[in-house]
This record gives structure tokens, C-alpha cells and sequence, in this order.
């Protein structure tokens, strides 16, 4: 039996780092399709929707190409306040205006994760999600913060695992998934489509 090859569709380096630090062997194809939410659903469902089509597009491109059988794993995560996803700023006012909204509340991290073994077609999905409790900031911390360059590129306008961190005063639910990868659910869909790490 061939030995199925992982392939993560992300350009992340967090998701890479995340993937590598837990043992795995993998390839990187990233996926190049829309991140625009389906209006049409929840927020959950608008998330795993991203992920699963990120996984079909990464399909398309490689099943051609490809010899042997693969396994896709792909993941999209998105920063939840009031019930909405906040996404990435579009510049500094942006994310001012992201990170004064979340200031002395809790919001959601939510990472849909998705995995489809190229040799059965089998496509399964899940999400998880942490609960994040931010203190309150003052002006000059959000700007100190923003002006380091490090939320522009990211959902929710912080890092968890950089300097956003510091505005963190619990955490409900596991790190990783902020950081954008939750381990132990993709270990766990990956051995239920018959991904076995040797």
C-alpha cells in the first residue's frame, strides 16, 4: 500500500511551524481561492466552507499532477465579535478600530479545519474554537502595537504568539487554534481518513 503524502494548503508560516513542531512530513500547495464569506450561512458554517473549498481547489490543481495518493489538510481561521467575523484590517485606522473593539472583552477564535484523501475522495470537517478574553487598552498600547506593522496581516488585527499576546488575559480552549492550527482535531481527522504517521 502506498503511503498517502500530506499536503498543506497554506502559504501560513504559523500553520507550517505548528505542523512540523507536532512531527509531520508534508508539501506546501497553497490554495488559491476567494476567502469571501457565503453570506447565505453561519458564521461557523461561512468558515468551513472557506477551508473545504480551499481543500477542492488544491485537489483540482494536483490530481493531474500527482502519482501517488495524498491527503490535503487545509484550515481557515477567523477572530468572532457580536456574532460577526472581524477579518484582516484594511489599514492602521482598521485595526485601531478592531483592537478598541475588542479592549475589555472576550471574542472567539474560530479554525475550521479540513482534510480529503485523494485515493477515496473522502472530504471530513470541524471546527474548534477558543474563547479569548482581552484587557482593557489604552490608546497608546493599541497604537505601540500597530505601529510595530505585526496586526496587519492578521484576522482580529493581533498575534497571539507575538507582541497581541501581551493584551491577553485568558484563554479558553486550546492556544494553537489562535495561532491558527489545532493540533489534536487534526490529528484526529487525519487518522479518520486513514492518515497514519508512521
Amino acid at each position: 500500500m502506498t503511503p498517502l503524502q500530506l499536503v498543506l494548503a497554506s502559504e501560513s508560516p504559523r500553520r507550517r511551524a505548528l505542523l512540523k513542531e507536532a512531527g509531520f512530513n508534508f508539501d506546501v500547495v497553497p490554495s488559491k481561492v476567494s476567502e469571501i464569506p457565503n453570506k447565505n450561512l453561519n458564521v461557523n458554517d461561512q468558515i468551513l466552507d472557506i477551508a473545504r473549498r480551499k481543500a477542492r481547489a488544491v485537489y483540482e490543481v494536483l490530481k493531474s499532477s500527482r502519482t501517488g495518493p495524498f491527503v490535503i489538510l487545509t484550515a481557515d481561521t477567523e477572530v468572532i465579535f457580536g456574532g460577526a467575523p472581524l477579518g484582516k484590517p484594511s489599514d492602521k485606522d482598521d485595526a485601531y478600530r478592531i483592537l478598541k473593539l475588542l479592549s475589555g472583552h472576550f471574542h472567539e477564535v474560530i479554525t475550521a479545519v479540513c482534510v480529503m484523501n485523494s485515493e477515496t475522495g473522502k472530504e471530513i470537517s470541524q471546527i474548534e474554537t477558543t474563547q479569548i478574553y482581552f484587557k482593557e487598552l489604552t490608546d497608546k498600547e493599541i497604537w505601540d502595537y500597530i505601529n510595530t506593522g505585526e496586526p496587519m496581516d492578521k484576522a482580529g488585527a493581533y498575534g497571539i504568539q507575538g507582541g497581541g499576546g501581551n493584551f491577553v488575559q485568558k484563554i479558553e480552549g486550546p492556544f494553537d487554534n489562535v495561532v491558527g492550527l489545532p493540533m489534536k482535531l487534526v490529528r484526529t481527522l487525519l487518522a479518520e481518513i486513514g492518515f497514519i504517521t508512521s
